[in-house]
């Protein structure tokens, strides 16, 4: 049975975050389990869907799932935004409240960015880095 649609196209933090993780090479969206999804050769990125067993919550559909340095994990769990997602949060993924007040775009962009380094291929890191 597929996975029912649990974003709206429209939602304006879905294009920001469209549009930030897309930018990095070879960047690619698809959805997996009726979420927007976002990957190369691996995913570093997932939009919403962050509590098990709680798929329909509004404010869980504005969540960034990422994969944080480990080095950084402690400190990103020490913000109240932040919170450790059901089913990937055992290998390390987090999870950022994006529904509360204008989300820092720029701090979006540098968790992606890690999440990115961690996932993608050392070819597609080194083309980031040129």
């Amino acid at each position: 049975m597929a996975h029912p649609i649990r974003f709206d196209d429209d939602d304006p933090l879905l294009r920001r975050l469209r549009g930030l993780a897309l930018a990095f090479p070879e960047a690619q969206e698809k959805v997996a389990h009726g979420r927007p999804t976002f990957f190369t050769n691996k995913v570093f990125a997932y939009y919403g869907g962050s509590v098990k067993g709680d798929h329909g919550s509004p404010l869980l559909a504005h969540a960034l799932l990422f994969l944080p340095d480990a080095d950084e994990r402690a400190a990103l769990l020490d913000d109240d935004r932040v919170h450790v997602p059901a089913y990937l949060g055992p290998s390390g993924w987090l999870a950022l409240d994006l529904a509360g007040a204008e989300p820092d775009w720029d701090e979006v962009r540098e968790l992606l960015d890690a999440s990115y380094r961690r996932t993608a291929p050392r070819t597609l890191v080194a083309r980031l880095d040129a």
